[in-house]
């Protein structure tokens, strides 16, 4: 349902609200080693998460990228939304272009809530909500 980059948009940004409380600010590397992706694709996401508000960065030596007490309040849909847009929540789950009430694929009955129900999670759960648990030892980012 996610894309990779949406998926790993998602890590990095839990990744970095892990850190609000010690107030480390984290360069490139260093999120892309923690979260196993590829530096040229977390910078490209990074770069797009600071553009849409998500998450801020400074540049030079005491430089990187950090959440703001602000960012860690927003609801993950956001993310979803900068990374995939809203369609992510239509999408048929068989891939399908041609897929609705009217004309559906075998799965869409099933599919559908299920679709819905990630939605409210998306929306109910905060970037907080996500890192608390991985600061608890609770839930984990890596495999």
């Amino acid at each position: 349902m996610l894309s990779l980059s949406c998926k790993a948009a998602i890590k990095a940004v839990v990744f970095l609200g892990s850190k609000l409380s010690s107030g480390e600010r984290m360069g490139l590397k260093e999120v892309a080693a923690f979260i196993g992706e590829n530096e040229h694709t977390v910078g490209k996401l990074l770069q797009r998460l600071v553009k849409e508000g998500l998450i801020c960065s400074v540049k030079g030596p005491r430089g990187g990228f950090y959440l703001t007490p602000e960012q860690v309040d927003l609801p993950v849909i956001r993310i979803v939304h900068v990374m995939d847009g809203e369609d992510v929540f239509k999408q048929c789950g068989l891939g399908l272009s041609q897929c609705s009430d009217s004309h559906p694929c075998p799965f869409h009955d099933g599919f559908k809530p299920i679709r819905e129900e990630f939605r409210e999670l998306c929306e109910a759960h905060r970037v907080r909500d996500l890192y608390e648990g991985v600061n608890d030892g609770l839930t984990h980012l890596v495999g």
